[in-house]
C-alpha cells in the first residue's frame, strides 16, 4: 500500500510515487494479495474437510457415527476458517483495486481498521488451530489418567481427514500472522513518511 505523500491532510495520505517507494509498495501489495488468496483457498479447504468428515463404526452391535459436531473445537475451526476466508476475500478485492488504482487515497482510519481486523483474525485463527491440535493429540494418544480412549484407533479415516483440515488451517493461520505484520508495517509507515522522504526515498 502506498502511503507517503506531501501536504497530506490529517486523515488522508495521497500516494507519493518515488521510484523506490513505488517498487516497495507494489511488492508489499503483491505479497499481501497472494497471502490473502492463500488464506481464502486454505480456509475454505479446512472448513470443507472438517465439516464434511464423518465415519460410521459398529461397536458392540451399535452403529456410532463420528462427525465434526461431536467435538466443539472442530465446530470452532470450521466457523473461524469460514470467517477468515470471507474476510480475506473482501480484503483481497480491496488490495487488487488498490493495485489497479495507483492514485487511490488511503486514510489513516482505514489503515487502523485493517490493522486491528488483521490482528483479531490472526489471534482467532491461531487459537482455533492450537485448540484443535490439543484435541487431536488427545484423540490420537488418549489420556489414561482421565480414562480418555484413543479415538483414532476406532475412527482412523475420520481422524486422518480432520488432520488434513487442521493442517490447512495451520498454514492459513500462519499466513494470517504474516499479514498482520504487513498491515502493521503499512500502518506505521503512514506516520514515518517525512522521515523516509528526508532520507532519500
Amino acid at each position: 500500500m502506498s502511503y507517503l505523500g506531501v501536504g497530506a491532510s490529517p486523515g488522508t495520505v495521497p500516494v507519493y510515487h518515488g521510484s523506490n517507494v513505488r517498487v516497495l509498495d507494489r511488492r508489499v501489495r503483491t505479497v499481501e494479495l497472494v497471502l490473502r488468496c492463500v488464506i481464502v483457498a486454505l480456509g475454505i479447504l479446512a472448513a470443507v474437510l472438517v465439516a464434511t468428515d464423518s465415519q460410521v463404526k459398529e461397536i458392540f452391535s451399535i452403529r456410532k457415527r463420528a462427525k465434526f459436531t461431536d467435538m466443539k473445537v472442530l465446530v470452532f475451526v470450521v466457523v473461524v476458517n469460514g470467517i477468515a476466508a470471507g474476510y480475506s476475500l473482501i480484503q483481497g478485492l480491496r488490495c487488487a483495486v488498490s493495485m489497479v488504482a495507483a492514485t487511490l487515497l488511503f486514510s489513516k482510519p482505514l489503515a487502523w481498521v485493517i490493522f486491528l481486523a488483521d490482528q483479531v483474525m490472526a489471534y482467532v485463527t491461531v487459537s482455533a488451530v492450537a485448540a484443535a491440535l490439543q484435541s487431536a493429540v488427545f484423540a490420537k494418544v488418549g489420556q489414561t489418567e482421565l480414562q480418555w480412549m484413543k479415538i483414532c484407533n476406532m475412527y482412523g479415516r475420520f481422524c486422518n481427514q480432520v488432520g488434513e483440515g487442521i493442517a490447512s488451517a495451520l498454514v492459513a493461520s500462519l499466513s494470517m500472522v504474516v499479514l498482520s505484520c504487513i498491515s502493521a508495517f503499512s500502518l506505521f509507515r503512514l506516520y514515518g513518511g517525512n522521515k523516509l522522504k528526508n532520507a532519500g526515498w
